[in-house]
């Protein structure tokens, strides 16, 4: 099977006569082919929005949360067979897919009230006879770069809010797990969004160099690894776009002696472990400030020693394997090199098997003790199922190794005292912070991103910084004649 492209309703196999396998990644056996766009075919794409706009920007906010509710509805109706089409592409299991499109499902609610979301504001008198408004506008094509880890929750932290704002669309999603974006634009298109409206265009870095550069592109947002948010950010503000580009991230949770150990230990194995650690807010390092390292590694160690690997389909199932093969071999190289470098390996997932699987992209759970911030264990963002512990012998100490990571997405905090709390979500450098939240996703009507490396761009993806970001204001200040005023004054007005 060979998936391409879609063009509002229609779906479009470009002329490009590229391709790039794509697996399930519990049997390692190719399922389907993507074809990878050109720059003609993105250019196609571009200007099928572009004419779309011309008639969607001038559609009534109650048509736009009208077609924002039907397809709610659908995407609620589609999950089961969204969250298998998501499994059988990532291979996370079905009931972390089904949450991850419940993440998405909840931005979709956030635009289905724009009217609310764009109401300007007004001054009356502003001056003799003047009155000033201010207006949000949408932008006109805008572009969305997302990752394999999250293949329907990104897409949808971009495209309802941008075209509830009166943007068209192109998505660019992950070739390693196509599907998910065509199935999101098929109900979209069922819920009556008129066509170029929302479009997807298959590729690799051809097709993203082409939407950075195409000047039929007003905005870009993109979600990825840190060198290469860097660069989307870079080669789009070039070309005079706004950009979002999201980085990489090396989340720190900081659990203090007063911390429940226990609730300590199931976050840092759920927000460790989950999704097989393929997360840009996974925690990656728990910081166990003295004493309590040894009693909470022995119980991080007891709990993901338990964990159950295996195919996402099946029930069960705790964590899946990693997206490609040579993924998993780079994730499992940088466990040989923490081994070299003196790192303790307290759970060592390297020689996992799983029945039935054998060529399935297998890695088990790692866990590394006594880690220190010159490894490469802990430099690295790793991005698969291996949890740093570093040991620190205060609160400062600790929250200094978060202020001196280059990154800066989210941390998190693990204490009983709420002095303590507040100091900390005053005084620590990251966008995110949990308190006792190993994993501070915000909610829809707030607004995701990080500080540092992890962020590269002025607002954060939806939420009001979504809305702002796919707008730009307007302030129209009106002064009209009265012949009760007599001859016009040509100076400033004063009063």
């Amino acid at each position: 099977m060979t998936i391409a492209h879609r063009m509002g309703s229609k779906a479009w196999d470009g002329q490009s006569d590229r391709f790039s396998p794509v697996y399930n990644p519990a049997t390692g056996e190719q399922t389907a082919q993507v074809r990878l766009a050109d720059a003609t075919d993105v250019d196609a794409v571009v200007t099928a929005a572009s004419d779309a706009f011309g008639t969607w920007r001038h559609s009534s906010l109650s048509t736009r949360t009208r077609i924002m509710f039907a397809f709610r509805e659908l995407l609620k109706r589609g999950v089961p067979d969204l969250a298998r089409c998501i499994t059988a592409e990532h291979g996370k299991t079905v009931t972390d897919a089904e949450g991850e499109i419940t993440r998405g499902l909840e931005v979709v609610e956030f635009a289905c009230g724009i009217p609310q979301l764009l109401k300007g504001e007004y001054s009356e008198r502003v001056s003799t006879g003047t009155d000033v408004c201010s207006i949000r506008q949408p932008l006109g094509v805008a572009a969305g770069i997302t990752p394999f880890n999250f293949p329907a929750m990104v897409p949808m932290w971009m495209f309802p809010i941008a075209i509830a704002c009166g943007n068209c669309f192109v998505l660019k999603p992950s070739e390693r797990d196509p599907s998910a974006a065509l199935m999101l634009a098929d109900w979209f298109s069922g819920a009556g969004l008129p066509d170029g409206v929302f479009n997807v265009i298959q590729g690799d870095r051809v097709a993203v160099d082409a939407l950075l550069a195409h000047p039929g592109v007003a905005a870009v947002s993109f979600v990825g690894s840190t060198p290469i948010a860097r660069h989307v950010y870079r080669s789009a503000a070039a070309s005079g776009k706004r950009v979002q580009a999201l980085g990489g991230a090396k989340n720190h949770m900081i659990v203090l002696p007063d911390a429940d150990l226990d609730r300590a230990a199931d976050a840092a194995v759920s927000a460790g472990y989950g999704s097989a650690g393929e997360r840009c807010m996974a925690v990656s390092v728990v910081v166990a400030v003295d004493p309590v390292g040894d009693a909470l590694v022995e119980r991080i160690a007891e709990r993901t020693r338990d964990l159950i690997v295996g195919d996402g389909t099946d029930a069960g199932v705790d964590m899946g394997p990693l997206v490609t093969a040579e993924h998993r071999d780079r994730v499992r190289t940088m466990v040989d090199t923490g081994v070299a470098e003196g790192a303790a390996l307290v759970v060592d997932g390297r020689g996992l098997t799983v029945p039935d699987r054998p060529g399935g992209h297998w890695l088990g759970p790692c866990l590394f003790d006594r880690v220190t911030p010159e490894m490469e264990v802990y430099r690295q963002e790793i991005f698969g199922p291996v949890l740093c512990v570093v040991r620190a012998g205060s609160y400062d100490e600790a929250v200094g190794l978060v202020a001196d990571n280059p990154w800066g997405n989210g941390v998190a905090l693990f204490t009983s005292s709420g002095a303590a709390a507040r100091r900390f979500q005053l005084e620590v450098e990251a966008g995110m912070v949990g308190l006792n939240v190993p994993i501070p996703v915000p909610v829809s009507y707030h607004s995701f991103g990080g500080w540092g490396d992890s962020l590269f761009g002025d607002t954060h993806v939806y939420g009001p910084d979504g809305v702002r970001f796919y707008t730009r204001g307007k302030v129209v200040t009106a002064r009209w004649s009265d012949p009760r005023t007599g001859a016009p004054d040509l100076g400033f007005p004063a009063q």
